[in-house]
């Protein structure tokens, strides 16, 4: 386990979050919130060295789709992981 310096604003076990990665995570949301197959959903962004990963829980295969390719048009994503799962149970018409 590691031990921060008491200075160091970073307490997790990995590095610190690069400027540019929670810019990029931030627009990527965003992206997300504003667009109306993505925006009620429960979505999480973070991004590390300007790959993207998706992460929760949506209603389809298609809103899980339209994420992906969401995040991709963000200026400066390198890579998407896309590991939303799609919610169990759900029905159209409910």
């Amino acid at each position: 386990m590691s031990w921060p310096y008491p200075d160091f604003p970073f307490a997790g076990d990995g590095p610190p979050p690069d400027g540019a990665d929670v810019r990029l995570a931030a627009l990527v949301a965003q992206r997300l919130s504003i667009d109306w197959t993505t925006r009620r959903q429960q979505i999480t962004v973070t991004a590390q060295n300007g790959v993207v990963i998706l992460a929760g829980v949506v209603t389809d295969a298609e809103t899980r789709r339209a994420a992906g390719e969401l995040a991709w048009d963000v200026s400066g994503v390198f890579d998407v992981c896309n590991a939303l799962r799609l919610r169990s149970g759900w029905r159209r018409g409910r």
